[in-house]
């Protein structure tokens, strides 16, 4: 089965990036066919600082491979590496109604928050379906707020292969429904673009700073406190096993603690989880030459897997003569 994810270089690696998709990748590595990239193209509608852009992506890099990402067994590259990919994303454009794109959920919520509009924001879900499409993929793992682009990229392919033909595989989206929606420091979906995320490599105490920021609710210390709608238990049950998550419902249910100390627990629960991949991540950030070299083999990778697909839709549409 071959499984798609990117990833936007747009900022620090959260957890939500990490349960939201990463995690499900590298957990479905041994029995899959994997590819995985850092969509930099994607990040150019929230960063426009060239330099920042480039060092994110080696950051992004450098985060994927100590989260466990293996070159190996995986083909993992940078989005901007493989040139077909925006060649598909035109000649996609062309069998992509006005409509559809205005119907997208993620323009509307990005404007609402603040982004610009933009034709690069608003025709993103035209290269995400180029990313997929272009790959043969069958599964894209997504958050639920992804859904509609999987969507989108099933139809623009159906349009495709309406006029010539059974070129596109049809891919489906798999969300993990105890992971769909990993909430932010405000409760709602924690992204990049909201500026409420948890970091994974986060320095200690800057981490834990950024987690006694969570947003709950006012409740004297001794009483008990609801834990299903609480921001900070939320966050914590996606790191516990099932005994873990009943130990911590009760101490919610008993009283005698208060929000702060549930935020201090989830703090030492995050440090020790990421222990080991920090180790990693040191490895790889002290041998960046290393890292260039794995992605360059991956794109090399990626463009042989490219190239069946293409050719045929050059072939096609007349693009090959």
């Amino acid at each position: 089965m071959r499984l798609l994810t990117g990833i936007q270089p747009s900022g620090d690696l959260h957890i939500g990036n990490y349960f939201g998709s990463i995690k499900q990748m590298i957990d479905a590595q041994e029995d899959n066919d994997i590819f995985a990239f850092i969509a930099n193209y994607h990040a150019m509608t929230t960063v426009s600082d060239g330099k920042r852009l480039s060092e994110l992506t080696m950051r992004s890099a450098t985060d994927f491979l100590a989260l466990g990402m293996d070159p190996e067994k995986s083909t993992f590259w940078v989005q901007s590496d493989v040139d077909e990919v925006l060649e598909l994303y035109w000649t996609l454009s062309s069998f992509t109604p006005m409509g559809l794109l205005e119907r997208a959920h993620s323009y509307k919520d990005k404007v609402a928050k603040g982004i610009n509009a933009n034709h690069s924001l608003f025709s993103y879900p035209v290269l995400m379906a180029a990313d997929i499409l272009l790959f043969r993929s069958e599964i894209v793992p997504v958050g639920k707020d992804q859904i509609q682009h999987v969507e989108i990229a099933r139809d623009i392919a159906i349009k495709f292969n309406n006029q010539y033909g059974e070129i596109f595989k049809l891919p489906e989206f798999r969300v993990d429904d105890n992971v769909a929606t990993v909430p932010g420091t405000d409760g709602q979906k924690m992204s990049k673009s909201y500026g409420n995320i948890i970091n994974i490599f986060e320095e200690e105490k800057k981490q834990l700073k950024t987690i006694k920021k969570i947003v709950t609710e006012a409740v004297p210390m001794e009483e008990p406190k609801e834990y299903e709608c609480c921001n900070v238990y939320n966050i914590a049950k996606l790191f516990l096993d099932e005994a873990k998550q009943t130990a911590l419902q009760e101490r919610y249910s008993k009283g005698g603690e208060g929000h702060g100390h549930f935020k201090q627990y989830l703090a030492e629960v995050i440090w020790e989880y990421y222990r080991p991949y920090r180790e990693k991540r040191e490895y790889y950030a002290s041998h960046q030459d290393e890292v260039r070299d794995i992605l360059k083999m991956g794109a090399q990778k990626a463009r042989l897997a490219a190239s069946e697909t293409i050719e045929k839709v050059r072939s096609v549409t007349g693009i090959s003569y």
